[in-house]
């Protein structure tokens, strides 16, 4: 019966995926399978020592991507310690789900189907929104999109469900984690800056240390604004490189989307034909109009 009304549930919140928010009406996440683990794949990023860019896996359909994912978690911590043996940055976690992007009906999971229900609607909406847009060689131009529509979708299912307590909690939680980000991408713009410098590998790991010390103390003073606030001490354990990268590709760019979603007035049909339009463009020539998008937003503030 608990399974039930979640798969209930989730035919809902898919239902309003494709009559409110625009996003694809086909066989996906419509059908359930139990794969009887925790996570659907591991994904392991990495980074040089001295470098915030993450390492590229490249595919024959998929392109190339800035992480490597596994279905055993036994492949991924092989691949992590090679890398960490090659002397980079690593950082592996579990995954609940991924897009096959079109190609198959993908289903609801096991790994996700109990998550509360804003998480459960975020994440049927982010891996829709890849079905929309997807740009081979870009991570962080899909999944910035992908969050995009996740957290405007999230919101509009709220306030069509009149769930005024959960959206408030929603909004609370969108405004930690923006703020958490906002962190990692301050940090992260000065290790690259750090990074350029003409230091030596010794001169260049002290520093190293320090701004990661500096990063642990900026947290827990944002912390102690929160009340304490504890949902991402996983994270912060032990922030290296590959983390700052992972968090950079999924959040750097919301933003800028944001902005053409504005741009769009909220239309979500015209604001996927927007961004179906930037994917179009040569990398330089988006990357352009996005920062122009980032500047603007800076300066709105």
């Amino acid at each position: 019966p608990g399974l039930r009304e979640r798969l209930e549930l989730a035919r809902r919140i898919r239902n309003f995926a494709s009559r409110e928010l625009a996003l694809p009406d086909n066989g996906s996440y419509r059908s359930y399978a139990d794969l009887g683990r925790p996570y659907a794949v591991w994904n392991v990023f990495a980074a040089a020592e001295f470098s915030v860019k993450p390492v590229q896996s490249c595919f024959l359909v998929a392109g190339c991507v800035a992480y490597r994912g596994f279905f055993a978690r036994d492949g991924a911590e092989h691949y992590a310690a090679r890398k960490r043996a090659e002397g980079f940055d690593v950082f592996l976690y579990g995954v609940p789900a991924y897009s096959t992007l079109g190609w198959f009906d993908d289903p609801l999971l096991s790994t996700f189907i109990h998550y509360p229900e804003w998480e459960l609607a975020r994440l049927i909406f982010h891996e829709l929104a890849h079905q929309v847009v997807y740009v081979k060689g870009d991570t962080t131009f899909n999944e910035s999109f992908a969050v995009t529509v996740q957290d405007e979708g999230v919101r509009r299912w709220l306030e069509s469900e009149r769930r005024e307590t959960e959206l408030t909690a929603y909004r609370e939680a969108e405004a930690r984690y923006n703020q958490f980000v906002a962190l990692i991408e301050d940090a992260r713009s000065q290790l690259a800056r750090l990074y350029a410098q003409p230091l030596g590998p010794a001169a260049m790991r002290a520093a190293k240390r320090a701004e990661f010390k500096r990063l642990a103390e900026r947290y827990a003073a944002l912390k102690a604004r929160w009340g304490g606030y504890s949902g991402f001490d996983r994270l912060m354990a032990e922030p290296n490189n590959a983390l700052l990268a992972s968090i950079s590709a999924y959040s750097r760019l919301v933003p800028a989307f944001r902005r053409e979603l504005e741009a769009a007035h909220g239309n979500l049909a015209a604001f996927y034909a927007r961004v179906k339009a930037l994917a179009r463009l040569p990398r330089a020539e988006r990357d352009a109009v996005l920062s122009s998008d980032l500047s603007a937003q800076r300066e709105n503030r």
